[in-house]
C-alpha cells in the first residue's frame, strides 16, 4: 500500500499546489487524473472497478432521466438496474467471501458433504464510500431532486474526487457538482484555512491516534491476559483513537478541498459532547448519518407509522450502518446495539413524562452517560471476534484489577494529555458552534469589531501552523499506518 499517514503529507499539498499553477480549463482534468493515479496506488485494477461503477451510474442515470416522462416503466427498469449493479458490486467484493465462509461452516456443522468454494477477494479500498455516492445520486435522480449530469468527466470528478474518496465524507451531487461546473477562485483567507483544517487532521492523526493505538492494541490482541479496568481503560483510549483517526482524515480532506475553493460537508460536530445516542449519531460520521436517514429510513416509514414500525425502521437504519462497516458479526452486533439504544431512547421520550432541568450539571452528566453507552459499544467495534468481545464484557463487569500502565513508549499521562488537548480543541468548537462569531450586520457590535473578529489574520494562521508542527515533530508517531476507514 502506498498512501498511509505519512504520504499524505505530500501528495495532498502537491496536488494544492499544481491546481493553482494550471490554466482554469485543466484544473478539473488534473484534478481527476491526480484522484485515479490516488486510488490506483492501492492496486491499479480497483481503478477499474471505480471507473466501471462510474460508468454505469452515469449512463444509468440518463437513461432515468430520458424515460421518466415517455416510458416510466423503463425508467424504473433502469433505475433498479443500476441500482442493483452498484449494490452487487459492493457485496461481491465486500460480503461474497463472508457469506460463503458462513455458508461452509453451516453445512459442515449440519454433516452436509456439499463442497462450496472459497472466494478469497481483495477488499478495494474505500468501496462502501463511493458506491453510497454512486447510489444516492441515482435516488436523487430517480426522484427528481438533481438533474443528471451530462459532463461525464465532471461526473467521475465528483465520484473519484481524492480528498474524500476512500474515507468520505459521502458527498451529495447536490453540493459537488455545481462546485465542479464553476471556475475556483483563489483565496488566501481559504488557503490558511484549508492549511489550518489539514495541520489539525495531521494532529489528530499523528499524534493522538498513533501514540494511543500502541496501548490499545497491545490490549485487544490478546484480551484473555488482561482484567477487566485494563480492557475498559484500553477501550476508553479506542473512542479517542478512532475519532481522532477518522475525524482527522475528515479534516485533511475538508482543508485539502478548501485550499482548492471547493467545500465539503462537515463530517463530524464534537461527536463525544453528545447528549444522548440520537444527538451522537447526529454529530459522528455525519454524511453517513444523513445518507442513512435521507435514502433507508425515511422510505421505510421514518416515525410517520405505527410505533412498532417506527422502533423496526430506526433498529434496521443502525443495523445497516454496521453492515455498512464490514463483514463481520462484531460490526453487525455494533450496529444491532446502536440500534437497540436508540428505539429505548425514543420510547422513553415517548411514554415518560421525566425529564431534568436544563442546566450545566445535567448537561455534563448527560454528556457522561452518553460517552459510557458510546464506549460499551466500542468493544464490538474493536474486537477481532464476537468471542474476543464477550470476554471483554466478562472482565469489565466482573473481574476488576490495576490497569496495566503500558509497556515501552507507551505513558498513560502521555496519552490522558494528548486527550485533554483533543477535547480541549472540541470544546472550543462547540462554542464557536453555539455562539457564531458576529458579521457586519451584528447590530450590537461596531462593524470594525465585526470585521476584526471574522478576518484570519496572517500572523493568526502562521502561529497555529507553527504550533501544530512543533507539537507534531516533538510528539508525533510516524509509523505510518494507514486510516482505519480505509478498510471500509
Amino acid at each position: 500500500m502506498l498512501f498511509n499517514s505519512i504520504q499524505f503529507l505530500i501528495f495532498f499539498p502537491a496536488v494544492v499546489i499544481l491546481f493553482w499553477i494550471l490554466p482554469s480549463r485543466w484544473k478539473n482534468p488534473m484534478l481527476l487524473i491526480a484522484s485515479y493515479y490516488f486510488y490506483m496506488n492501492w492496486q491499479p485494477a480497483f481503478g477499474l472497478l471505480l471507473l466501471i461503477s462510474t460508468l454505469a451510474t452515469w449512463g444509468g442515470a440518463l437513461l432515468i432521466d430520458r424515460w421518466r416522462e415517455s416510458d416510466p416503466r423503463r425508467s424504473r427498469i433502469a433505475f433498479r438496474t443500476t441500482l442493483i449493479f452498484n449494490l452487487a458490486m459492493l457485496f461481491v467484493f465486500k460480503y461474497l467471501q463472508f457469506v460463503g465462509d458462513e455458508i461452509r461452516n453451516l453445512l459442515f456443522s449440519l454433516g452436509v458433504g456439499i463442497e462450496i468454494p472459497e472466494f478469497t477477494i481483495l477488499l478495494p479500498v474505500g468501496i462502501s464510500f463511493f458506491i453510497f455516492q454512486a447510489v444516492g445520486y441515482l435516488i436523487d435522480v430517480r426522484r427528481a431532486t438533481i438533474a443528471p449530469e451530462r459532463n461525464l468527466g465532471i461526473f467521475a470528478l465528483f465520484i473519484a474526487f481524492f480528498p474524500q474518496l476512500v474515507a468520505g465524507p459521502i458527498e451529495r451531487a447536490a453540493n459537488m457538482l455545481p462546485q465542479f461546473h464553476r471556475r475556483p477562485r483563489f483565496s488566501f483567507d481559504a488557503l490558511m484555512a484549508g492549511l489550518e483544517l489539514m495541520a489539525l487532521g495531521y494532529f489528530m492523526k499523528i499524534v493522538v491516534a498513533e501514540n494511543i493505538s500502541e496501548y490499545v492494541d497491545s490490549v485487544y490482541l490478546d484480551v484473555n491476559h488482561h482484567n477487566g479496568t485494563t480492557i475498559l481503560l484500553a477501550t476508553f483510549f479506542f473512542c479517542f483513537q478512532i475519532f481522532a483517526d477518522f475525524g482527522g482524515y475528515s479534516l485533511i480532506a475538508i482543508g485539502a478541498a478548501r485550499c482548492m475553493d471547493f467545500r465539503l460537508t462537515q463530517n463530524f460536530r464534537q461527536p463525544y459532547l453528545a447528549t444522548s445516542v440520537r444527538d451522537f449519531w447526529r454529530r459522528w460520521h455525519v454524511s453517513l448519518s444523513r445518507w442513512l436517514s435521507d435514502y433507508v429510513y425515511i422510505p421505510l416509514g421514518g416515525n410517520r407509522v405505527r410505533p412498532a414500525r417506527h422502533y423496526l425502521n430506526i433498529f434496521l437504519t443502525l443495523f445497516l450502518s454496521g453492515v455498512w462497516h464490514g463483514a463481520d458479526y462484531t460490526f453487525m452486533a455494533w450496529g444491532a446495539y446502536h440500534g437497540s439504544l436508540q428505539c429505548l431512547q425514543a420510547a422513553w421520550h415517548k411514554h415518560s413524562k421525566f425529564s431534568l432541568p436544563d442546566n450545566m450539571l445535567t448537561r455534563s452528566l448527560k454528556i457522561a452517560w452518553t460517552f459510557f453507552l458510546v464506549l460499551l459499544g466500542r468493544v464490538f467495534f474493536r474486537a477481532d471476534n464476537i468471542s474476543d468481545a464477550m470476554i471483554a464484557f466478562k472482565k469489565i463487569f466482573t473481574e476488576p484489577g490495576i490497569p496495566d500502565t503500558g509497556t515501552g513508549k507507551i505513558y498513560l499521562c502521555e496519552l490522558f494529555l494528548f486527550i485533554i488537548m483533543l477535547m480541549a480543541i472540541e470544546i472550543r468548537n462547540e462554542y464557536f458552534d453555539r455562539h457564531p462569531l458576529p458579521t457586519t450586520s451584528d447590530p450590537t457590535r461596531p462593524p470594525e469589531m465585526s470585521a476584526v473578529l471574522s478576518r484570519r489574520s496572517v500572523a493568526h494562521s502562521a502561529l497555529f501552523l507553527a504550533m501544530i508542527t512543533s507539537v507534531l515533530l516533538i510528539f508525533g508517531n510516524f509509523s505510518g499506518n494507514a486510516f482505519i476507514y480505509f478498510q471500509f
